[in-house]
């Protein structure tokens, strides 16, 4: 019974952060339809922001390590923020009128150019991530070890989404955003600005992939300019397993991702924890593509 709760609460930990991640790609996709593949990698940028700005931080607010990471997240999320809101003006914008197999091969491209570009700047190399969250045993005993990085995994995770849930259901920028995941020419007519409601939704996604970052490094402190690619293309298929446009769905996707991985690789082997998370993306494209939460769309002709 230890063992199952101690793979419970690592599942539970690692699927948090992918529901964070897996969020930015369900709005970007509910509001322009389609799959943003360099969102794995502003997950890496945030990861570098944290790297570099965390010991500055530190000696800036004395040596306080809950403070520094808390700036050290905000720090990140708004880096993000603005490099996500400038791939979709640069890259995306001028494509929104093309068909959407433009936009996601420039998606990728973009991603190229975010791996590569990291490679050159930050180096091959992976990186020991500065500690931002005290490591310690809060529960110790003989079968069942929980850290205090998954505890502030956990909550902090779920901090998050609540404040996004209440940004997206109780606020007018919500509203709007539904509007235009709806419909964008009657949004339109209706006032809503379109550009700054999609510019929002990258703010409010690439937000939440730094804060991913700076989650997941503090549990996996190794980084390096590759390391967006294998958690991106998880949360994208967490998204997929909730239901692609559901924020529920996205965030239960994640701990389902999350905890099938961890109880892979508690109970049968380590070699198969990335070939499962691609097993149930087959089986849910084969067997129910709208996903767990999501509504089948007729496509109209």
């Amino acid at each position: 019974m230890n063992q199952l709760l101690q793979q419970i609460i690592n599942g539970i930990s690692l699927g948090s952060i992918y529901a964070l991640i897996a969020l930015g790609y369900t709005m970007i996709y509910g509001i322009l339809r389609f799959i943003n593949f360099a969102h794995g990698d502003v997950f890496m940028i945030g990861a570098f922001v944290g790297f570099y700005s965390a010991p500055h931080i530190s000696k800036l607010v004395g040596g306080s390590i809950i403070f520094s990471g808390i700036l050290v997240m905000l720090l990140a999320m708004l880096i993000c923020s603005l490099l996500g809101v400038t791939i979709e003006k640069f890259a995306y914008k001028p494509l929104r009128s093309r068909p959407k197999l433009t936009v996601l091969i420039t998606a990728i491209g973009v991603s190229l150019f975010l791996e590569y570009g990291g490679q050159l700047i930050f180096g091959p190399d992976p990186k020991l991530f500065p500690t931002i969250v005290p490591s310690m045993a809060v529960v110790d005993t003989q079968n069942l070890v929980i850290g205090s990085n998954s505890i502030v995994a956990i909550v902090t995770a779920a901090i998050l989404m609540l404040i996004l849930r209440f940004i997206v259901f109780n606020t007018k920028m919500g509203a709007a955003m539904r509007a235009v995941s709806y419909n964008h020419q009657a949004a339109a007519l209706m006032g809503i600005n379109i550009n700054s409601i999609i510019s929002f939704t990258f703010v409010l996604g690439s937000s939440l992939a730094a804060a991913a970052a700076i989650l997941y490094s503090s549990v996996y402190p190794s980084i390096n300019p590759l390391m967006g690619i294998f958690p991106g293309l998880k949360a994208f298929i967490a998204a997929v397993l909730g239901g692609i446009g559901n924020i529920y769905g996205a965030a239960l996707g994640g701990l389902i991702i999350g905890l099938t991985e961890t109880f892979v690789t508690g109970y049968l082997s380590p070699t198969y924890r990335d070939a499962i998370s691609f097993g149930i993306l087959i089986l849910i494209l084969l067997f129910k593509p709208s996903g767990i939460m999501g509504k089948f769309e007729a496509e109209k002709v």
